[in-house]
């Protein structure tokens, strides 16, 4: 009979890439997370209070494990960024000399 145990990553990393679009994101998202945690703990006894702190119970003491289990928990929710819209205009506007001297090096070039 075989026994339920937890495996490697607790969340398993099934649950974790369904809220994901690549084990990029996932890596990135929980990374950062969990340097958030991490500087969270740090910052205790100094009354700062700036960070957020975890979101979720856990038993795990590592910042990386909470983070896992927050995305798994949808308390942490990643969210595409909009593409940046760049409009490229060239416009180039030359006077009637600029336009002769122009047209003079093209046609001394020609020959």
């Amino acid at each position: 009979m075989a026994l339920d145990h937890d495996t490697m990553i607790n969340p398993p990393i099934e649950s974790l890439l369904d809220r994901v679009d690549s084990k990029f994101t996932l890596v990135t998202l929980a990374a950062r997370r969990a340097r958030n945690i991490n500087s969270y703990f740090n910052q205790l006894g100094d009354g700062l209070g700036g960070m957020i702190p975890p979101q979720v119970s856990s038993t795990a003491r590592k910042p990386l494990s909470i983070s896992f289990q927050e995305i798994s928990e949808e308390k942490i929710v990643w969210t595409e960024a909009p593409e940046p819209e760049i409009e490229v205009e060239v416009e180039i506007d030359l006077d009637a000399e600029a336009q002769a001297a122009a047209d003079a090096a093209a046609a001394e070039s020609d020959d």
